[in-house]
């Protein structure tokens, strides 16, 4: 039987004062480039321990909006959408770069990542500005969406993830946080989650059917009251499991559209 890998991301540089210890679970990170959360020194300081630990470093991207954390909805043009994720992902890319690193991958936040579900325009506007930017970073979307899809089929790798800590519904798309029981909110229920996702293919929707899915990649919230003791729970019941925790990009993680 194959060997089962996953990779583990979190979000950092959001101002939760644990981007430290989250980095000793993660293997990739998506570091917040200024406009819902963090700021250049941030940035720098984020990536340089990412770079020591050996973690992938990813852009995340998102609207203008940090008021409300990114999680606004928000009705811009694709003009106006790939402007700001090429702004945003080149920022990142300078400060990686002058620490003799490189960006691996493109993860959008919030409201702009859950439109792109929805809206092929702008799943289309995110995609193009990644590709035109640097053909060979990744994209990071939601397992079995039109973002990936939309990536693969403009010759880009494609990273399918998924939440631990998150409800679905039967059509496998998150349920909104505006809805009740959007988040998990025990750390037993959310590593069983995992668990059935990454190892037996499956996640159990709010209505109480079975869901397929296949992630290569699963998202660690930092902005969680328990969220270093459930990335240390769910990388210790990942090894139980005998899942093999790996970086993104590693061989067998990346279905990629590139020729």
């Amino acid at each position: 039987m194959p060997e089962k890998t996953i990779d583990l991301n979190v979000d950092l540089g959001e101002g939760f004062g644990n981007d430290s210890e989250l980095l000793d679970y993660a293997t990739s990170a998506n570091v917040a480039c200024g406009w819902h959360a963090g700021d250049p020194l941030t940035m720098r300081r984020v990536t340089t321990e990412a770079i020591h630990k050996g973690v992938a470093i990813g852009a995340h991207p998102s609207y203008p909006d940090r008021e409300n954390f990114g999680r606004r909805a928000m009705d811009l043009s694709p003009d106006e959408v790939y402007a700001d994720v090429q702004y945003q992902v080149g920022a990142l890319a300078a400060v990686v770069a002058g620490l003799g690193g490189s960006v691996t991958h493109v993860k959008p936040h919030g409201a702009l990542y859950n439109q792109a579900e929805e809206d092929t325009a702008l799943a289309c506007a995110i995609v193009h500005a990644v590709r035109d930017m640097n053909h060979k970073l990744a994209i990071v979307g939601l397992a079995g969406g039109q973002l990936v899809r939309i990536a693969r089929d403009e010759g880009l790798d494609a990273i399918e993830e998924a939440f631990a800590d998150r409800a679905y519904t039967p059509e496998g798309k998150l349920v909104p946080r505006s809805q009740p029981n959007a988040l998990l909110e025990s750390e037993a229920v959310a590593c069983e989650q995992a668990i059935s996702m990454v190892r037996d293919g499956r996640v159990r929707a709010v209505d109480g059917s079975w869901v397929s899915i296949r992630p290569q990649t699963l998202c660690l919230h930092g902005d969680g009251l328990h969220a270093v003791s459930f990335a240390s729970q769910i990388r210790a019941e990942l090894a139980k499991a005998k899942v093999a925790v790996r970086p993104l990009k590693h061989a067998g993680l990346v279905s990629s559209g590139a020729k």
